[in-house]
């Protein structure tokens, strides 16, 4: 039989418990799923720290790392995760903590953060040059400090098994229950798809993300509170996806004109108009596509797209999977 594929947690002072309990879960459920398929387990899991002992989670409970720094190998680890919480301000610039990651990188198979733990990872300059995401409260905190890093402000995600580039050694995700998506993707990279779907079934997810889907769903976005006639206008764009919504037709609804709706758009939402009108649509398409509520043209269709090709073009933008390949995710 061959060796135990270890995984590690990094742990440290008021990391975030979930970040590291989370995607430990989904490889010890694992073991279980290949245990009741007569199979031995895959992997074995590990906390590590500093220091051995208990560390203080900022959850308020302490969670007890098994081994120290000191006390392994960089070539005995698999797969390293590194959380994120409130203590990664001060991890940001422990310098010795840095070297060893600096150090162990090279020897390790993959090397992954979660939620704010890209900054720490980005403070060993692993991530100049890489893609990179990590909690949406964070994203513009590590686009400023760290100019080197690729930032992609909404993404699950950026490991990718297939790629060439370096992102199935190095990677990162957003915030807390992303990572689960992230350490189902690594399962289904070393046991299948069929092992990551058993997996999710297990922890009773109601669905498996893929790493480019969006890290909340764009009818959260908040509605603004200086211009009441815009707020009327995204409460009526959603009934209206499959019609046509050009510009003129927005700023006739909302009583504007066009270069006044497009510039309260940017200060209120960030985005403009076309951009926002775009991610309502595919919010509605995921919504049916993942329901099986209808064919991908008819999807096309009822979400305003039109030809499929449109679809599946905006899908690949924003998700990085065909509608297809979507459809078939949540099966």
């Amino acid at each position: 039989m061959d060796a135990l594929k270890t995984i590690v947690c990094l742990i440290y002072p008021d990391f975030m418990s979930l970040d590291a309990i989370g995607p430990l879960q989904v490889f010890a459920s694992a073991n279980v799923e290949r245990q009741r398929q007569g199979l031995p387990n895959y992997y074995q899991t590990l906390l590590l720290a500093e220091e051995a002992g208990p560390v203080d989670s900022s959850a308020g409970i302490q969670i007890i790392a098994q081994r120290a720094l000191s006390e392994i190998q960089a070539d005995q680890i698999d797969t390293l995760l590194i959380p994120g919480g409130i203590g990664e301000r001060v991890q940001i610039n422990n310098q010795p903590l840095l070297a060893w990651l600096r150090a162990s990188e090279p020897h390790i198979r993959r090397l992954g953060s979660v939620c704010s733990g890209a900054l720490i990872l980005a403070a060993t300059g692993l991530l100049d040059g890489r893609r990179a995401t990590t909690h949406w409260a964070d994203i513009d905190t590590l686009r400023r400090t760290h100019p080197n890093v690729e930032v992609l402000g909404d993404q699950l995600h950026t490991y990718d098994a297939r790629d060439t580039q370096g992102n199935a050694h190095v990677f990162t995700c957003a915030g807390v229950t992303a990572g689960i998506d992230l350490a189902l993707a690594l399962v289904e990279a070393d046991l299948g798809r069929a092992m990551a779907l058993a997996v999710a079934r297990r922890l009773v997810m109601f669905l498996r993300r893929p790493g480019g889907q969006a890290q909340f769903s764009a009818l959260l976005s908040p509605e603004p509170s200086r211009t009441p006639r815009l707020a009327a206008l995204l409460d009526w764009i959603p009934s209206r996806i499959g019609d046509d919504l050009t510009l003129e037709v927005l700023a006739a609804q909302a009583c504007m004109t066009p270069r006044t709706l497009s510039r309260v758009f940017i200060q209120e939402l960030g985005v403009g108009p076309g951009k926002y009108v775009e991610k309502i649509r595919l919010e509605a398409a995921r919504n049916l596509l993942q329901d099986a509520q209808a064919s991908i043209s008819t999807v096309s269709r009822l979400t305003g797209f039109g030809h499929p090709e449109n679809l599946r073009r905006t899908f690949q933008k924003h998700l990085s999977v065909s509608p297809q390949e979507y459809a078939q995710r949540f099966t």
